[in-house]
């Protein structure tokens, strides 16, 4: 028995589909991340470290860097997201009970530009082959337990598709599904707007994000693959994840990182496409005319660009982000989005890593508001609630320094077998209106709600 991590990773070929990750691939107990045809899933768990509080970040990266520093790691392919990898979901709050964690698992399958790879991670003294692992990967994949084929090759894997059951999205609840207001009720949510615009007011801060949650019981049961397919195939332009029972698809990446290149891509300002529906002019003339002709939705967008550019840029050599921003067009709602990139900068001999730019970014203005401590303060006494994962970042990184962290968005909480606690957020800023954040809250809603098969 040893304590030294040792992985493996060798070439696949698996087509990815449309929506991204092989539909085989996704399981329930599956840890996912995927974007268009691109994506990692995780089987099992080898490994796992919690953490809470104001150095949760920190205390994960140091954690990860002892765990990879004298790792054996066979690796001939040297691509993002190949060799030792860990998915991770952390709490947005450095007062939550929610433990933040990474998690190592046995096995890996990435897709990547067309290019496909197993990896195999053990912390035992068992031989790592090509052949054990495309086994060990049939272990997780054949509802025989893996019994019936003993070394699979690629094209064996393929024929696990068939396997795996899938559940329609009509099927689920048939028609007994509930959905209840959860800390809050809808009018005392809009009382939380109300009174977070009277602090706006005072001067106190500029912007407030407040989030509320509701709660979807399915006593026919909850089907996070399906849920986890769905929401990779209809919001391609999101970033799909499955962390422990979080499940989403956001549209915004708080970091990502490859080699020394750093990217963002920063949300705010939204409209719901329904509300284009009837109007004069095509759908994208109707939002660019509302949405990016909104004084008050580029101020919001303003803000959270100032916030992330001010925190990036001690990590930076060099920085570009848009002058203007431009409209993200997804299938419930259209945002204003920016892109940032930078160049990292070494810090005392280092690149800084993807945790450590996480602790210096986390929480923006995007998902908290600004000033920072005075809206982070505002959120813990209006909301009535512990956000957990929810806003917090969830995402992978590797052993040399690459990872995707998005911020966990348009998502859910997965509580029991039959009940999901789902989470959508506002910018509340001075010329808020309390209904409509409410009806925007609802858009939002809408990806985790169509996924289960709710029609609201």
């Amino acid at each position: 028995m040893t304590s030294t991590l040792r992985t493996l990773t060798v070439p696949l070929d698996v087509d990815s589909s449309s929506g991204g990750l092989p539909s085989f691939l996704v399981r329930d107990d599956v840890l996912c991340w995927s974007r268009r045809e691109n994506g990692l899933v995780g089987f099992g768990e080898l490994a796992r470290f919690t953490a809470s509080g104001p150095d949760r970040f920190l205390e994960a990266d140091i954690w990860w860097r002892h765990l990879v520093l004298e790792a054996a790691i066979t690796d001939p392919l040297e691509l993002p997201g190949t060799g030792p990898l860990a998915f991770g979901s952390f709490a947005f709050s450095k007062t939550s009970a929610f433990e933040s964690r990474l998690i190592l698992p046995e096995i890996v399958v990435g897709i990547r530009d067309g290019r496909s790879w197993l990896t195999q991670l053990t912390l035992d003294d068992v031989e790592l082959t090509g052949a054990g692992a495309l086994a060990a990967l049939a272990v997780w994949l054949s509802p025989s337990g893996g019994s019936d084929v003993a070394h699979p090759t690629d094209s064996q894997l393929l024929s696990f598709s068939g396997l795996i059951a899938t559940t329609t999205a009509s099927q689920l609840g048939d028609g007994k599904v509930t959905l209840e207001s959860g800390s809050l009720s809808e009018t005392d949510w809009k009382q939380a707007v109300a009174d977070g615009v009277a602090e706006i007011r005072t001067g106190k801060l500029e912007k407030l994000v407040l989030a509320r949650d509701v709660v979807a019981t399915l006593p026919d049961g909850v089907n996070a693959a399906q849920v986890l397919r769905q929401l990779a195939s209809r919001y391609r332009e999101c970033w799909t994840y499955g962390v422990d029972g979080l499940v989403g698809a956001t549209p915004e990446m708080l970091i990502q990182v490859e080699g020394r290149t750093a990217q963002a891509r920063v949300l705010a300002g939204t409209l719901d496409r329904r509300d284009a529906e009837g109007m004069a002019g095509s759908p994208m003339e109707y939002a660019e005319r509302v949405l990016a002709g909104s004084e008050k939705q580029r101020h919001e967008h303003e803000i959270a660009i100032q916030s992330l550019t001010t925190q990036l840029a001690p990590f930076s050599e060099a920085m570009n982000a848009h002058s203007e921003p431009f409209i993200l067009e997804l299938p419930n709602v259209w945002h204003l989005a920016s892109d940032v990139k930078a160049e990292l900068a070494d810090i005392e001999g280092h690149v800084p890593t993807c945790l450590a730019l996480i602790n210096a970014l986390h929480p923006t203005a995007a998902v908290c508001g600004t000033p920072t401590l005075v809206a982070g303060e505002l959120i813990r006494e209006l909301e009535h609630m512990d956000r957990g994962p929810y806003a917090g970042p969830v995402g992978w990184l590797d052993a040399t320094g690459n990872g995707e962290w998005g911020i966990a968005l348009r998502g859910a909480i997965i509580e029991s077998p039959t009940t999901v606690r789902l989470y959508a957020g506002c910018g509340i800023v001075e010329g808020s209106v309390p209904e409509a954040e409410l009806a925007e809250t609802w858009a939002k809603f809408r990806p985790m709600l169509e996924s289960l098969g709710i029609n609201r």
